[in-house]
């Protein structure tokens, strides 16, 4: 503990007030303690440059270095850094390798393109530094129980990047589900994802399944991931209907042709007899998430919006409602403004937080390997769903999948 004890932490202050006057014996409120951890960050691009400002936000770790294929993702992503911390010293790598082994690095922050984490890993898990996976941890069931096995002989803290779980919405609700059990036994779960389309990326890998895993796997292992935890149990089917009707249908790259969803509606039904229904729509003006959470006494429902309307509004709403065992709730989750902004409603840092944590020893809830691996799970089954028609049993694809890799 420091020497300010329990008073306010300055991070939820922090551009509140100009302190930059101030010479460093002047700080006291202000004063951050000094960084614990050195971290390298595999991949320079958007994701990449959210986790280097987090990094720095939550304090305790500092980005030591940074390392690229890609030329201009490196000097955009040296740009903002240089911009933002002047005083702190970037380095950039010339290979995997260097980044990977530097013994200077304490921990690596992989977020490439989904398709090149298996790859990335490989070299990754030689040095035994505490890892964080960006989201989905691969994009085939063939790499899914590589990771998997490799996680499982890991020394060190290998953490999967889905900080959905860690949205407030999504924080309250598991509060009230899976610790205080106020809905009693959970029965029906349903997402719904409403957005604009898949962003820009460098050379547009995302607009393709070969590269992404596909929608239901690139995007959506996130609700995945918060079924499986609400469910508490194992995926037993999954059937989904979609197509590609609106977003991308002519764009081509290097002669190949687009191939992602833009809608999807997904059934997963649990072993223990819980039902999922997700809904997904990617070419709606706004981002809108909603949860809806039924037990045998009582319902959550949670959402969170941006519209880009005039009007104002809260950004985010929970409304739980009981028989007579308890209170009813309606109120509106949010994280202090410079956590909430910091990327993805404050999921990012609270998954910064606790990947320190996770490195000092500390107990956490964070997405382990073994969670990450039922998430794509579930993505891959429900994308092969949508392409035969066809309802996908869990236990029989990941049959065929051991059997070929025993092959």
């Amino acid at each position: 503990m420091n020497q300010r004890g329990k008073e306010i932490n300055p991070i939820i202050c922090s551009g509140a007030m100009n302190v930059k006057y101030l010479p460093e014996e002047d700080l006291y409120f202000y004063r951050r303690e000094p960084a614990k951890y050195k971290i390298n960050v595999i991949g320079a691009g958007m994701i990449a440059q959210e986790h280097m400002r987090v990094t720095m936000l939550e304090g305790r770790g500092v980005v030591h270095g940074i390392y690229d294929r890609n030329p201009h993702s490196i000097r955009q992503a040296r740009a903002m850094f240089g911009e933002l911390y002047p005083e702190t010293e970037l380095k950039v790598y010339e290979d995997l390798q260097s980044a990977c082994s530097d013994p200077e690095a304490d921990a690596l922050i992989i977020c490439t393109p989904n398709y090149s984490h298996i790859e990335i890993l490989r070299e990754a898990v030689k040095y035994g530094k505490p890892i964080l996976m960006e989201k989905p941890m691969v994009t085939t069931l063939e790499d899914a129980l590589e990771m998997k096995e490799l996680a499982e002989k890991y020394p060190s803290v290998f953490q999967i990047g889905l900080q959905y779980r860690y949205k407030a919405i999504y924080t309250e609700a598991r509060k009230e589900v899976l610790e205080r059990k106020s809905l009693g036994n959970v029965k029906t779960i349903s997402i719904v994802e409403h957005r604009l389309p898949f962003l820009d990326k460098v050379d547009q890998w995302n607009k393709f399944s070969k590269y992404s895993g596909g929608t239901l796997v690139e995007k959506c292992c996130h609700y995945f991931d918060l079924f499986n935890l609400f469910a508490q149990s194992k995926p037993k089917s999954v059937y989904a209907v979609g197509g590609q009707d609106v977003n991308f249908v002519g764009f081509e790259r290097d002669g190949m042709k687009s191939d992602i969803l833009d809608n999807a509606i997904v059934t997963v039904v649990y072993e223990n007899g819980v039902k999922c229904n997700f809904n997904l729509c990617m070419f709606a003006p706004m981002f809108y998430e909603e949860i809806t959470i039924c037990g045998d006494e009582g319902r959550i429902r949670a959402c969170e919006n941006e519209n880009y309307l005039p009007a104002e509004g809260n950004a985010t709403h929970f409304e739980m409602t009981c028989a007579d065992h308890r209170p009813s709730v309606l109120s509106t989750p949010c994280y202090p403004r410079t956590i909430q902004t910091s990327g993805h409603m404050g999921g990012t840092y609270f998954e910064h937080k606790y990947f320190i944590d996770n490195i000092d020893g500390k107990a956490t809830d964070t997405a382990t390997v073994e969670e990450g691996f039922w998430a794509v799970v579930v993505g891959i089954a429900a994308e092969e769903s949508a392409k035969t028609g066809k309802i996908v049993y869990i236990d029989e694809m990941l049959k065929q999948a051991e059997t070929a890799g025993n092959k």
